[in-house]
């Protein structure tokens, strides 16, 4: 036998072997679907083998076996939405890696949507966070080489390197006209899930979380301890951009504040096995201090369930933007020869029945163009399910979690976003301190003639810019040029206290603990402002 014929063959093979897997399933039962529908998916197999052998038998160039199988396999699971994913074993590898810790490269998480690779998030305190790269970005070039089409395997492989070498990537950004080139430093990343915890001037304490990693519990209850100590009157918990990650560890840290025995979250699918409910499982202090968890758009997954149960417990104030709404629960099964898929088998619920999913979510991230005007009528109809928490409040929901007191965040103007992607504070607090011997003081101050020579550092970087440019990034440019400086001379925790000082959202959160000393007070407080909304 030829080899193209024997090729065929053992395709052929294949495909019986599928189709015969398929009805034995079927058949015993595992699959549980009515005689019509076995029949329709009997069907739809054969008329799938035809179509492989028709294609393999009169295509004008020879075709990869492999490759069509994989093809097909990626259709049928892009299909569904877009948390559903078939991995390579490269890919399996890689994606497993994201939530032990630590692990090489840029600081970027990843994943391919369409031909693009595409930023899920930047992963807070690494280069590519500090650079200004976002979610939604997508990565056209590495070092000048297109990567458009290319499997997140090999992009991951391009954009890697030794630790101190230079990677040049190239971002398509959503609403900028031209492409953005960021020439980055490749670090060791090493992924702190709470990176930063201080006390503020009026005594609250402030914890930061970027994502839930498997070190999450254990950081977050050495960051109270740490600001415990210091006899806070209340706290603010930052879950802003963070795109979550272990279900156990949203409902560990969840624990925290409200003790033992208590569910936190349920999820809810098509087969049994997918329906389970969450209790919290260890004793705690009481912390009855009031608590404001701050939150916007991209506060997704496992976030949404914390601030959502610390919402419907009664624990914590929500304020912020309405979250992200990814609320779908994915399984990874191992497949043969490596490979692995993830698929979405559930959605959350919390305590107060809310679902955390939001359905115009998977169309945005699968590409796909959504109106404002749907978006808008999504929000409404979100807006008109009422739900209680356990001392009978209304919450709203689901589609993400609705803030008890919405806040509007900072705008970055596009003049703020060139001098972040250009990397001159950095550079520009480098030279500053080279010419003062490394001497700064935590009031370091941005006086006016420091300001106008950053502006003229800039244009001799060919920055272009006008006095309105100015005006309105003013206050970003002083902020930054002082954290940088204070940073290189105090260390990171203080670079980020000074960056956050005119964070518009906190600002007003902070300000809650300066009018209201308990729990009850704030959620009466926001009662009031949503009734004369």
């Amino acid at each position: 036998m030829s080899r193209p014929k024997q090729k065929l063959a053992l395709l052929t093979i294949l495909s019986i072997w599928i189709l015969s897997g398929t009805l034995l399933f079927i058949a015993t039962g595992a699959y549980a679907q009515t005689r019509t529908n076995n029949s329709d998916i009997y069907s739809q197999l054969k008329l799938f083998n035809e179509v492989l052998m028709r294609l393999k038998q009169s295509y004008v160039t020879d075709l990869s076996d492999s490759e069509l199988i994989e093809a097909a396999i990626k259709g049928m699971l892009d299909s569904v939405d877009p948390h559903t994913n078939y991995f390579t074993p490269d890919e399996f590898s890689d994606f497993t890696t994201s939530t032990r810790g630590e692990f090489g490269g840029l600081g970027i998480q990843i994943d391919k949507k369409g031909d693009y690779i595409t930023v899920i998030s930047p992963i807070e305190g690494t280069p590519a966070f500090r650079m200004g790269i976002t979610a939604g970005d997508k990565i056209v070039k590495v070092d000048g080489e297109s990567i458009v089409g290319m499997s997140t395997d090999e992009a991951i492989k391009r954009m890697r390197g030794e630790i101190g070498t230079k990677v040049t990537i190239t971002i398509s950004r959503p609403g900028v006209a031209n492409p953005l080139d960021f020439l980055i430093i490749r670090e060791a990343i090493k992924i702190r899930s709470v990176p930063y915890s201080f006390v503020l001037d009026n005594r609250v304490g402030y914890i930061r979380i970027s994502q839930f990693n498997e070190n999450t519990s254990r950081e977050l209850r050495e960051a109270l301890g740490k600001v415990e100590e210091e006899g806070i009157k209340g706290l603010i918990i930052d879950l802003r951009w963070n795109p979550g990650g272990l279900l156990d560890q949203a409902i560990d840290t969840v624990n925290e504040f409200i003790g033992d025995g208590k569910l936190v979250v349920e999820t809810k699918g098509r087969m049994n096995n997918t329906n389970r409910q969450y209790y919290t499982r260890f004793s705690i202090k009481e912390r009855n201090y009031p608590i404001v968890v701050l939150v916007n758009e991209a506060s997704a997954s496992a976030s949404e369930i914390f601030a959502g149960s610390l919402q419907d417990w009664d624990k914590g104030l929500v304020m912020g933007k309405t979250t992200f709404g990814k609320g779908s629960v994915q399984q990874l099964y191992p497949l043969s020869y490596g490979y692995g898929i993830k698929v979405t088998t559930s959605y959350y619920y919390i305590k107060s029945g809310r679902c955390i999913h939001k359905t115009l979510t998977d169309k945005l991230l699968k590409g796909e163009e959504v109106s404002k005007e749907e978006l808008d009528t999504e929000k409404e109809n979100n807006h008109k399910e009422v739900y209680y928490t356990v001392n009978n409040r209304k919450v709203y929901g689901g589609g993400g979690i609705t803030p008890d007191i919405e806040a509007e965040s900072d705008f970055l103007t596009t003049f703020g976003v060139e001098l972040r992607r250009n990397n001159l504070f950095f550079d520009f607090a480098v030279d500053y301190l080279v010419k003062n011997d490394h001497q700064a003081t935590k009031d370091f101050y941005v006086s006016d003639r420091l300001f106008n020579e950053f502006l003229e550092y800039a244009r001799d970087k060919k920055i272009e810019f006008n006095q309105v440019d100015v005006d309105s990034a003013a206050t970003f440019i002083r902020t930054s040029i002082r954290s940088e400086v204070i940073g290189k001379v105090f260390g990171e925790q203080e670079a980020y206290k000074n960056s956050i000082s005119q964070d518009r959202q906190l600002k007003e959160a902070i300000a809650l603990f300066d009018k209201f000393n308990t729990m009850e007070e704030m959620f009466s407080h926001a009662a009031t402002l949503r009734k004369e909304d």
